[in-house]
């Protein structure tokens, strides 16, 4: 595997502090604006949401890339992250990234292993290792066992 990996994309300004940012062979472009507390447009992504994603997406591929590997079976992984944004005397910065994921699992007895995968992931996201600000772990872990639920089968004779 080659040392280094470059990733490209191009933003172009759209007027109005609004722009859209694609990277080509990636569909769709996504358009942007700041948020409306910066006097952006709502409903739009913004690059802080660009970020907590970034985050967010990295963790996800790097969890299920460290359960293959340890043969962890999952039933889902769920991720709510959410950044927070402070201003300092150099100016506004991210503080603190937060991610809570929930991994659903079908055995309790593999519910420290994937606690344990869950907070190896935090260590090894790449995007969340290149930040300056602090990323915090909250994991959870939900086991699900299978109900079985027999029916009573009335059989009538047709006669």
């Amino acid at each position: 595997m080659e040392s280094i990996h470059e990733y490209r994309v191009e933003a172009i300004g759209a007027g109005g502090r609004n722009g859209v940012v694609h990277a080509e062979g990636i569909l769709p472009a996504i358009s942007f604006s700041p948020p409306p507390e910066f006097q952006g447009e709502v409903g739009r992504w913004t690059p802080e949401h660009f970020l907590v994603a970034a985050v967010a997406s990295c963790f996800i591929s790097t969890f299920e890339g460290i359960a293959q590997t340890s043969h962890l079976e999952f039933d889902s992984l769920r991720l709510a992250a959410e950044g927070v944004l402070t201003k300092q005397d150099s100016g506004w910065r991210f503080s603190e990234i937060r991610l809570r994921p929930t991994v659903t699992l079908r055995k309790e007895e593999d519910r420290d292993r994937a606690v344990r995968l869950l907070e190896k992931a935090e260590q090894s996201c790449l995007v969340a290792r290149s930040l300056q600000c602090k990323v915090a772990l909250f994991p959870a872990v939900k086991v699900e066992t299978e109900v079985f639920v027999q029916q009573e089968v009335e059989i009538c004779d047709a006669k």
